[in-house]
């Protein structure tokens, strides 16, 4: 049997990114068979609680951009709480350079030209391994771009997107851009709207190559079934239960 994806999100509040998670669960089911929902956080689902209703393997893929304490605190305990046997857990979706290319066409829908500067916004996270994964998307952001990026959080860190725009000014830059390195609509990116900028783009969203994304981490996750029952990367701890 097909082994099922579980595509983890944060969870929000915001009835659009309820939805917009469910509109990337549907467009990936097409490829590649049964997909459901869970949250860590906010609302439910629980994964403990989707992967107990999933008989059959099932591979786990964290729809997050960063791998900070939901990554490799909260999904590694939801699988042991389920004590589901067969589960591998993907590489989260970000960094990687497809969201790249995905922000640069929501930046061109925004009015961003070339030549223009940018700010990468993120949600911020307390886990220095996020924030290090937060510049190694800005370092793919700038090689596509071609222009200076800057990061600029949403919460918790710093710079604020408001100082990382600010910055940007002061250097000279006459026009700039952020774009939302955010996966649906809530109050993260609406508060991006007074940062000061020229134009924001639109977050990321169930745009066709988010969707190739996460078909290629499914199928990352079934080939490590194929082997011994366990994570596809290193990065996260094993889980291996007879």
């Amino acid at each position: 049997m097909t082994p099922t994806l579980v595509l983890v999100a944060h969870g929000t509040r915001n009835p659009r990114g309820v939805e917009m998670v469910a509109a990337l669960a549907d467009a990936v089911s097409t490829r590649i068979g049964t997909t459901r929902v869970a949250f860590v956080d906010v609302l439910g689902p629980s994964p403990a609680e989707v992967l107990r209703g999933t008989p059959e393997s099932a591979v786990v893929v964290p729809a997050f951009l960063a791998s900070g304490y939901h990554v490799h605190t909260d999904v590694p305990r939801e699988i042991a709480d389920s004590a589901h046997t067969s589960v591998a857990v993907t590489r989260a979706l970000g960094p990687d350079p497809v969201l790249a290319e995905v922000m640069i066409d929501r930046l061109r829908d925004a009015g961003w030209q070339a030549g223009d500067a940018v700010v990468l916004a993120a949600a911020g996270s307390s886990d220095a391994r996020a924030l290090d994964e937060h510049r190694r998307a800005v370092e793919m952001l700038t090689d596509l771009a071609g222009v200076p990026v800057r990061v600029g959080y949403v919460a918790t860190s710093v710079p604020t997107v408001s100082d990382a725009v600010a910055t940007l000014r002061e250097a000279g830059h006459a026009r700039v851009f952020v774009a939302s390195y955010l996966l649906a609509r809530g109050l993260f990116h609406t508060r991006l709207a007074d940062a000061g900028a020229d134009g924001v783009g639109d977050p990321l969203g169930v745009h066709s190559s988010v969707v190739d994304l996460v078909v290629s981490r499914y199928r990352e996750g079934v080939r490590s079934l194929g082997g011994s029952i366990g994570v596809a990367t290193e990065e996260l701890s094993p889980v291996r239960r007879r």
